[in-house]
């Protein structure tokens, strides 16, 4: 099948966005839908529902499917995942889909075996890797800490190039809607490295309060993870993505898009604004 066809196809067909009530899931699929594109969301509240866990509910929700957005909880590098990934780009396949873009993370070994596996499974692919999200401060796990006015992580002073889900969300439907893109791998981050120190600061000019950043060690961390129902694995995954590998900036909006990425500062203000962060 040509570029030219497959563009026709996914044109036409309805894409499945999985984790689509997500920060960039959600994002996507009102960027399809502003389009006029069809779009199902795939989730355990979605209709049909879409459980990773439970491979019986994915037939269903890749019927009519010609492109897939394809993101995984709780995230791409942990054990199993690769496995599920595999499985199911191959039934998307086979269902139809031509179209795969996988959400990925920048330094994450385990990520890149989820990645060769999607790529074996003869659909035209994507791969979108990214740096921590802008949007953990307001819309995840870190708005608890931004709203106490405490940041407690065990990341000393190491740097990440924060990326916005607004970066993210645009480079996806490019991907998805042009050919373009197909067989490209695109590393995204935001225009400058910050230490959870830096992002403090500028989480306290946009809010206009003291938020602090408070190191902890990682047993802290992973007993808090657990006390908040998280999975305590994330505490390895902070210490593997910020020794260093991710301290350096790339430029994969730039080559997707043609346009610089959002910087942190303008996020927050924007956050800020919409009364997210109100004590």
């Amino acid at each position: 099948m040509t570029n030219t066809q497959n563009t026709q196809t996914t044109g036409t067909r309805t894409t499945l966005v999985i984790g689509g009530t997500g920060k960039t899931g959600r994002r996507v699929a009102e960027r399809l839908t502003a389009r006029g594109l069809p779009v199902r969301v795939g989730s355990r509240s979605g209709e049909p529902r879409f459980v990773w866990e439970d491979s019986s509910t994915w037939e269903a929700a890749l019927e009519g499917v010609g492109a897939v957005y394809v993101t995984y909880y709780p995230d791409l590098a942990f054990p199993g995942a690769d496995e599920h990934i595999a499985a199911f780009s191959k039934l998307a396949v086979a269902k139809g889909a031509t179209r795969l873009v996988l959400l990925s993370g920048r330094g994450e070994e385990g990520a890149v075996i989820g990645e060769n596996k999607l790529k074996e499974s003869g659909a035209d692919w994507t791969i979108v890797r990214s740096s921590f999200f802008n949007q953990n401060f307001d819309e995840s796990f870190f708005l608890e800490p931004v709203l106490a006015g405490e940041i407690a992580l065990p990341t000393g002073d190491a740097v990440e190039a924060f990326v916005d889900a607004d970066d993210i969300a645009d480079v996806v439907v490019a991907a998805l809607t042009d050919p373009a893109h197909i067989g490209k791998t695109y590393e995204l981050s935001g225009p400058r490295l910050l230490s959870f120190r830096d992002v403090a600061d500028e989480l306290t000019k946009a809010t206009g309060r003291q938020i602090q950043y408070i190191p902890i060690t990682k047993d802290e961390y992973r007993a808090a993870l657990v006390e908040h129902g998280l999975p305590a694995d994330f505490a390895e995954l902070f210490e593997n993505v910020l020794d260093g590998r991710n301290a350096h900036l790339v430029h994969g909006v730039e080559e997707a898009l043609g346009r610089k990425p959002k910087d942190f500062a303008d996020y927050a203000r924007e956050a800020a604004a919409s009364g997210v962060w109100n004590v």
